[in-house]
């Protein structure tokens, strides 16, 4: 089970040979590391999965290859996008190994132990997170990571400081680890080092990345939206080719803006920065880094609040709307998106 999504493993993957399984979408959230937050939002389950299905078709019409198979229909029947007549959240995969880094402490530090990994292994998770950044809208995390000293312009590829709100004249590629304790920023050196990935390897990730941000980047206009950045999980299959994971193009992976206001899960990251909560959880993050804790969550002594009622339906009809003009079919009963935007602009007036 995940944050998000469950998986029904049908046929388990081996060393050699992929398995199968169903992704069972829910209404859960999570945002900073946390794990499962206190509210649902009802429909964004089935939402996720339909706007990440219509993408990895896209996608595969354009010769990228995924572990997407199709979606479960009501009858549970594997159908395409365009073979399904209602809202389904459950959508079938291939699935591979995952091999988790073992963690111990030294000297105070913690340290990630990533043998396992080598150009010879295949079929399995590449543990990485892999974004592209076309911008950086108000909340990347670029912002804070300068600050702290944590990266460098050069490194970014950045011939200037950036400014909130800025676009680039060609997208940044960013990577931080997947299966460590809170995701972390690393150079592309140190990820080729982590995932045992070849400089051949780490340009090909670089290339689907780049097709994955076009054809996003693609869909969002044609619903008005700005796709932002965004994040991509990948594979090797049993014969060491990348294939796509996890889902792709939604709310939750990508950050779209429409006319400069967020329409993803930034907003509730927006919402939780102003409470008590998200500042133990920064310091506990940071006790933790400096001290060689495993576990910073057991320094954060209080539970997350629940989100304003009001902006949870937002929340809700934002990702049904949204699902629906990302596919261009009105599977749910929704809202059009602008009006939409506009309740969240009211809302946003009311509590400034």
């Amino acid at each position: 089970m995940g944050s998000v999504k469950d998986l029904e493993l049908i046929k388990q993957p081996t060393p050699e040979n992929m398995g199968t399984g169903k992704f069972h979408f829910s209404d859960r959230y999570s945002i900073f590391d946390w794990g499962e937050m206190p509210d649902h939002i009802p429909g964004k389950g089935a939402a996720l999965c339909l706007m990440g299905a219509y993408c990895f078709e896209r996608l595969a019409e354009k010769g990228i290859r995924t572990h997407y198979r199709g979606l479960v229909d009501s009858n549970g029947k594997t159908v395409s996008f365009k073979q399904l007549n209602q809202p389904a959240s459950t959508m079938e995969v291939y699935v591979v190994n995952v091999y988790r880094p073992e963690t111990q402490i030294r000297q105070g530090k913690i340290e990630h132990d990533y043998s396992a990994y080598s150009p010879n292994l295949k079929n399995y998770l590449i543990p990485l997170e892999i974004m592209y950044r076309n911008g950086l809208p108000e909340g990347s995390s670029v912002f804070k990571r300068l600050e702290q000293g944590k990266e460098t312009l050069q490194a970014l590829g950045l011939d200037h400081y950036p400014k909130k709100g800025e676009i680039f004249s060609k997208p940044i590629f960013d990577v931080s680890t997947k299966l460590e304790e809170t995701d972390r920023y690393v150079t592309w050196k140190e990820a080729a080092k982590i995932a045992g990935l070849t400089s051949q390897e780490v340009s090909a990730i670089k290339d689907v990345l780049a097709k994955v941000n076009e054809t996003i980047t693609e869909i969002a206009s044609k619903a008005g939206l700005t796709n932002e950045d965004g994040k991509i999980e990948l594979t090797f299959d049993d014969k060491r080719q990348l294939m796509i994971a996890d889902v792709v193009g939604t709310l939750d992976e990508c950050r779209f803006t429409f006319n400069g206001l967020h329409v993803s899960k930034e907003i509730a990251r927006q919402f939780y920065k102003k409470t008590e909560w998200y500042k133990e959880v920064e310091e506990a993050k940071r006790t933790a880094e400096t001290q060689g804790i495993k576990n910073w969550k057991a320094l954060v002594k209080s539970q997350p609040p629940k989100l304003d009622p009001k902006l949870r339906t937002i929340i809700s009809e934002m990702y049904i709307a949204t699902a629906n003009e990302l596919t261009n079919r009105r599977l749910f009963n929704a809202s059009h998106l602008a009006d939409v935007i506009q309740e969240y602009r009211q809302y946003m007036g009311e509590k400034a």
